[in-house]
Parts: structure tokens; sequence; C-alpha cells
């Protein structure tokens, strides 16, 4: 993200969204902590996505049309490319991934974690082979994955047992 950017901070259930866009796209976007104080949209394209979110809290079938970047290594962005098609709401493992586009669990793994626009490419949706959570936004510490938990009942993925 260009740290010149503004972020907009858009208050959901599960985080702050932080959405950083080129005034065209969104180019960005970060899960902050609950309690980080919102901050109105700076933009058009972060008013759109600011609204799709809200349909999508509403509708957790709804498919995103926000325009976004994916900027990465072309490994990461082949990565991204199938998660995107996790529409509708669908999961996969890090291993079946991995074995759809020629490559390692583990990679597939970092690449979920540098996806620059989660939610939008809804790296969330990839598990592990048990059927665990796996890692979420790079780690396994207690806030990403009370995201991805969250993400995850939202969508009917997974029960209240997790």
């Amino acid at each position: 993200m260009n740290a010149a950017s503004p972020e907009t901070r858009y208050a959901t259930p599960f985080a702050v969204l932080g959405i950083v866009t080129d005034g065209a796209v969104v180019t960005g976007v970060r899960y902050l902590p609950r309690q980080t104080a919102a901050r109105a949209p700076h933009d058009r394209a972060a008013e759109r996505a600011c609204r799709e979110i809200e349909r999508y809290l509403d509708d957790p079938a709804y498919v995103f049309q926000v325009p976004y970047r994916l900027e990465g290594t072309a490994f990461q962005r082949r990565v991204w490319r199938e998660i995107e098609k996790l529409f509708p709401i669908k999961t996969i493992t890090y291993g079946d991934l991995a074995r759809r586009i020629g490559s390692a669990a583990r990679a597939v793994g970092g690449a979920c974690g540098t996806n620059p626009v989660p939610l939008f490419v809804p790296c969330h949706r990839v598990l592990a082979a048990s059927g665990g959570l796996g890692g979420f936004m790079g780690g396994k510490d207690a806030f990403p994955l009370s995201v991805k938990r969250w993400l995850l009942r939202h969508e009917g993925l997974l029960d209240t047992t997790h």
C-alpha cells in the first residue's frame, strides 16, 4: 500500500477495514482491531468499497464487483486468481490449491498472507488439510484467526464449535 494514500477506515462486526485506493481502484485492505477509529471514505472508489462491504454483511453470498489492483509476484498473482474463483461461497485447502497450480501448500500460504485486498480476494476461504483454520494474515495470532473465524461463520462455512 502506498503510505501517502489516505486510508478509509470502515467499521464492521469483525474488524475495522483499512481501505486504500488510488482514486479509481482499491489497492489495499487491512484488517484492523475493532477499537480502531473509523475514517470516512476519501474518494468514490472507497465509497463504493464500503457500499459493497455493507452488501456482503447483509448477504454473505454477495459477489464483490469493486475494482481492485493485485500487485505482487507472478506466483502470488496466480494464487490470488485461483482464490478469486472461490465464488460463490466455497473453500479449498492450501494443498488442493497448490496442486491446482503445481506448487506447494506452504508457498500458497505465503501468498495468501501477502494478499493486498483480503475479503475482495477471499483468502479466508483457504483452510488447512485437517479442516482447521490454518493461518491468516501471515500468522496464527488470535486477532487474525478471530477475523477468519467470523468470516467463515458469516458465510456458513464454519460451525459455531470452531
